[in-house]
């Protein structure tokens, strides 16, 4: 018969795992909103058969259905979509901005023309007279999250 001994670590050991993990655990990207609300209006005999697909259990809900109709076109057209952003040198998904990247654009006295798909944020510490400064232009397909004064200094530069 053959034994053998095994080693279970301490619940010591676990916990002063967890306390280390807790110490080296950091942010990497604020998160931000799943998704944005929009208002979409639809005809009666439209919203009825959506409906009676929802209860026939073909989707969970309207929202379903919806989310799942506009990912069905996208995919349709991705070919088309895809090379538009090469076309338009579009940045895509999600683009932060910052306070030290702006300051170092404008201390290297470049200007920056923003392209973007998905979503851009200029964080909170980024000033107005310092996103005018360095943002010449700013196209967003989607979704801008900056601050009010941001997007007012920026107001002529928005296409």
């Amino acid at each position: 018969m053959l034994e053998m001994t095994y080693h279970l670590p301490s619940i010591r050991m676990v916990y002063g795992w967890l306390d280390m993990a807790k110490d080296n655990v950091r942010e990497l990207r604020p998160r931000g909103p799943e998704s944005e609300k929009i208002t979409i209006n639809l005809g009666h005999v439209d919203l009825g058969q959506i409906d009676l697909l929802v209860d026939e259990g073909f989707y969970s809900n309207r929202t379903d259905f919806i989310r799942t109709a506009i990912r069905n076109q996208i995919e349709r057209h991705a070919e088309v979509v895809n090379k538009a952003v090469t076309r338009q040198s579009l940045d895509l998904g999600l683009r932060r901005l910052d306070r030290q990247e702006l300051e170092a654009a404008r201390a290297a006295g470049q200007q920056l023309d923003l392209r973007v798909l998905g979503l851009l944020t200029i964080a909170p510490d980024v000033s107005a007279k310092l996103a005018r400064a360095t943002i010449a232009s700013l196209t967003v397909l989607g979704t801008l999250h900056a601050s009010a004064e941001v997007k007012a200094a920026l107001a002529d530069r928005i296409r």
